[in-house]
């Protein structure tokens, strides 16, 4: 089976991601995409303003009415920082005999190198990367150390590269909505502007109904 794995806080989840989500499993003939909202994200700061249990529900939420979409707790379940290597381990482990599909923003891709055990990442799963409409491609020589990107093979098109080690891929996809993130969306929240379109309607009743992101708050996260 062809999985995509698609992590995140979700803080909250918007059409950005699910967009992204339908993109890589049109292109790539995807038989079903993994929401997996994380824990404690390694390059966040730990202040979330939704709780776990919360996050997860409004994944439950944007997602129930794809029925290729599911939604995984295995990094809420999980203790300490989610760490992607690990959550890779798990659905191979689950999917022995298929492919997996690391789907991925560009901003959080660009910074691979901090990520634990990153080189392994390259010989589990593939990778599809998702960028703004407009973005300049990232070049593979300015992500990795020389001895690293010497490894891989640039497609003609530059559409994707291949780690020959493993003949694992790096897609890149044009994400349509990846301009809406989720740090916009609290602090139009914050400030009583509309989030109308940029969420599904059932996502935006939920944190209306229990008023996160409402209270001024010193953001440091991601703009994903």
């Amino acid at each position: 089976m062809r999985l995509g794995l698609l992590g995140g806080t979700f803080n909250p989840i918007h059409l950005g991601h699910l967009m992204g989500a339908e993109e890589a499993r049109e292109k790539l003939h995807l038989e079903k995409i993994y929401f997996i909202p994380a824990a404690i994200p390694p390059h966040k700061d730990e202040r979330i303003r939704a709780t776990p249990a919360h996050r997860l529900e409004m994944v439950r939420l944007a997602t129930r009415d794809n029925p290729t979409f599911s939604v995984s707790d295995v990094e809420l379940s999980r203790k300490g920082k989610s760490y992607s290597i690990e959550t890779v381990y798990y659905f191979r482990d689950r999917n022995r005999g298929g492919e997996l599909f690391f789907i991925v923003g560009m901003d959080s891709f660009l910074e691979i190198t901090t990520w634990k055990n990153y080189k392994d990442l390259f010989s589990l799963c593939h990778f599809v990367v998702l960028d703004r409409p407009s973005a300049q491609r990232c070049q593979l020589k300015d992500l990795t150390p020389r001895e690293f990107w010497a490894k891989f093979s640039v497609s003609d098109d530059a559409s994707h590269w291949i780690y020959v080690p493993s003949g694992l891929y790096t897609h890149f996809l044009k994400n349509p909505v990846m301009d809406i993130s989720s740090r916009d969306i609290r602090e139009r929240i914050r400030t009583g502007r509309s989030v109308r379109y940029m969420m599904k309607e059932e996502v935006e009743a939920y944190l209306s109904k229990n008023g996160f992101y409402s209270e001024p708050h010193t953001d440091h996260e991601d703009s994903i």
